[in-house]
């Protein structure tokens, strides 16, 4: 199997074994990872986000992780601006690139392009965000596909992110998202890229992910929300978003227990990784599907 001359993407859910995955690959390939996953460009926020550790680190290059500030906007822009740097700064060096992450509209806009949409006003955002929290994400979804029907077949109902970039792109351009999507072209040929997707059983993966969490809260996840809520972050900002902040919050205002924390989060996680994979089935059918109990078979193979 010939994947040197491409692009590596590794996608899959939260707790599919990724990174792991990633550092093997990238030692037999000679390669080097870049970050495709939102919450891990965040340098506050490296044990929530399960960022990559510094014997990773020591293992294997790694570029787009803990770089960012959490007062700081980054969107799926800035970070595709960063990763082609990433991918040609690879390339001139003779390095494999191998993109790895959970966000999937950060691999839509590498391998499709992205979206160049007016810069709507704050006054328009936040007016759209006062209606979605008066009314809901039920009633707000409800309302989105009365002025944009095209979202039905894209979004999850209880997508809140989505729904409400749904709705302010087409309130304010008078056009819908994915209309604005059609428009796009990638930098690159669909021939560039070798495309992986973590396919894992869906019991194990709960299993999983519940065992990650109470990892996370050894490590010291409680004391990392305590230096993050002193940064005073607003909650408009992306970050306050990172499954564990909210919770652990809870925790420390005595309103619930350690085990309640380590359940609130676990659940959480699941439906992350739920609509995740949701996500993968409905814009990821032409990636190469691997359960990761086969990914040894799949070293061999290269």
């Amino acid at each position: 199997m010939d994947i040197q001359s491409k692009i590596i993407l590794i996608y899959g859910p939260t707790a599919s074994g990724k990174t792991k995955f990633a550092i093997q690959l990238a030692k037999k390939i000679n390669g080097e990872i870049i970050n495709a996953d939102s919450m891990q460009v965040y340098k506050e926020l490296k044990i929530l986000t399960a960022r990559p550790t510094l014997k990773d680190y020591q293992k294997i290059k790694h570029h787009l992780y803990g770089f960012q500030n959490v007062k700081k906007n980054f969107s799926t822009g800035d970070w595709l601006k960063h990763a082609n740097q990433k991918i040609f700064y690879c390339k001139k060096k003779k390095k494999i690139p191998i993109l790895v992450g959970g966000t999937g509209l950060y691999f839509k806009a590498l391998t499709d392009g992205l979206v160049d949409i007016p810069n709507i006003p704050d006054k328009f955002r936040k007016k759209i965000r006062s209606l979605h929290k008066k009314i809901g994400p039920k009633k707000f979804f409800l309302e989105l596909i009365k002025i944009d029907p095209l979202s039905k077949k894209y979004i999850n109902p209880l997508d809140s992110q989505r729904s409400i970039r749904a709705y302010e792109v087409k309130y304010y351009t008078k056009k819908s998202l994915y209309e604005w999507f059609k428009n796009t072209k990638s930098d690159y040929e669909k021939k560039d890229f070798y495309k992986i997707y973590l396919d894992f059983p869906r019991e194990e993966l709960l299993k999983r992910i519940t065992a990650r969490v109470q990892e996370m809260i050894k490590k010291g996840a409680i004391q990392e929300v305590k230096r993050f809520a002193k940064l005073k972050v607003p909650n408009s900002k992306s970050p306050c978003r990172a499954i564990g902040i909210n919770e652990i919050k809870e925790y420390l205002q005595k309103k619930i227990k350690i085990n309640e924390v380590i359940e609130k989060i676990s659940i959480k996680t699941r439906q992350y990784a739920k609509r995740q994979n949701t996500w993968g089935r409905g814009n990821m059918s032409d990636w190469n599907k691997i359960n990761p109990k086969d990914l040894n078979k799949f070293l061999k193979k290269i």
